[in-house]
């Protein structure tokens, strides 16, 4: 894919995970980056990274749930690197727990961080963007935007709400005649280090609902996203066929995740209950995590599987050619049997 030198992106949650595996792209590929973290030595860490790259790179430590944090954070970042050409949402927070064990707090601040900290981010993008009439808002979504599973409600909450919210924008910019840009990207499960950090109940390790995709694929997707103009990005089978399945047989899911929901986001392994959180308070304040977690053993790269996300317009072209070549074989075939027969009558 072609460098593009010279534009500037601001992405929120850049100092660990997802966000600093989408960092790191934006910066190799040219981009100019603005960094959004609440975790000191994760966007120091994310800062050289840029630099290692060659690209200029600007430090925000902020908390996304903090609506003016975010606006003086945008202010900052085109003081020193110029005016955005796309914003990255892809900040989150989280709570393992059943419903019945969740506090309202805890469903507060997961709820200001993971979902109002997009609304922030995108307000704080469009007060940019729409006077110029330019730039691509990226919102980092998952399959749970869709589909919610046991012992995430919090986080599936917010995902969802992010979907609605990321619809009712694009609907009111087509109705304003905009060429500002809207996109979700649904990712997987990812190995990032939040299964590490995230406050849980559970008797075991949390682990990414197998099968697991390394933070790399992420920030390949959120790239293609913020360069073409896609409404929507499905990466891995599993997220699209989580969507599609919750269509047809959302009873059935009900079930199914009941049974199996609750093992699959466990490991063997078991929980500490005393260890600290990042709900509060950054873990990567003095400690880079960097974009990667524990689980790089069974992590799948997953770059056939976005090709083919990304190139669906190609091969579905390529199906419906195929398939019209065999019916015109197989037309073709019938009247010549047909002319065969009547010959010899």
């Amino acid at each position: 894919m072609r460098e593009q030198r010279g534009r500037v992106v601001a992405i929120t949650g850049a100092s660990a995970g997802a966000g600093r595996a989408t960092a790191r792209l934006f910066a190799r590929r040219g981009w100019r980056t603005g960094l959004i973290a609440r975790g000191a030595a994760g966007l120091a860490g994310a800062a050289r990274d840029a630099e290692a790259a060659g690209a200029r790179a600007c430090v925000v430590q902020a908390d996304v749930a903090d609506a003016d944090a975010v606006e003086r954070a945008a202010q900052r970042i085109e003081a020193e690197l110029g005016p955005l050409d796309a914003w990255v949402n892809c900040a989150m927070a989280s709570v393992f727990s059943p419903v019945k064990e969740m506090r309202a707090d805890e469903y507060r601040r997961v709820t200001e961080v993971t979902y109002l900290g997009y609304v922030h981010g995108t307000l704080a993008a469009l007060g940019r963007m729409l006077p110029r009439d330019h730039g691509t808002i990226v919102q980092v979504g998952s399959a749970l935007a869709y589909r919610g599973i046991p012992l995430q409600s919090a986080y599936c909450g917010a995902k969802h709400a992010i979907q609605g919210f990321t619809e009712s924008l694009r609907s009111e910019l087509f109705h304003d005649g905009s060429a500002v840009w809207v996109t979700m990207v649904q990712m997987p499960a990812l190995n990032t280090p939040q299964f590490s950090w995230v406050r849980s109940r559970l008797p075991g390790r949390a682990q990414p609902v197998p099968p697991i995709y390394q933070p790399e694929l992420a920030a390949e997707a959120v790239y293609w996203a913020a360069t073409h103009r896609r409404r929507e990005v499905n990466v891995g089978a599993p997220t699209l066929a989580s969507i599609l399945l919750d269509r047809v047989m959302p009873g059935m899911l009900d079930r199914y995740l009941g049974l199996r929901g609750y093992r699959s986001q466990q490991t063997q392994e078991a929980e500490d209950p005393s260890r600290p959180d990042n709900l509060r308070r950054p873990l990567d304040d003095e400690r880079d995590y960097g974009a990667r977690g524990a689980f790089s053993a069974r992590a799948r790269d997953g770059r056939a599987e976005l090709w083919a996300e990304t190139h669906r317009s190609l091969l579905l072209g390529s199906a419906a050619a195929g398939a019209a070549a065999m019916l015109t074989r197989v037309s073709l075939g019938g009247r010549g049997r047909g002319r065969g027969r009547g010959r010899d009558s």
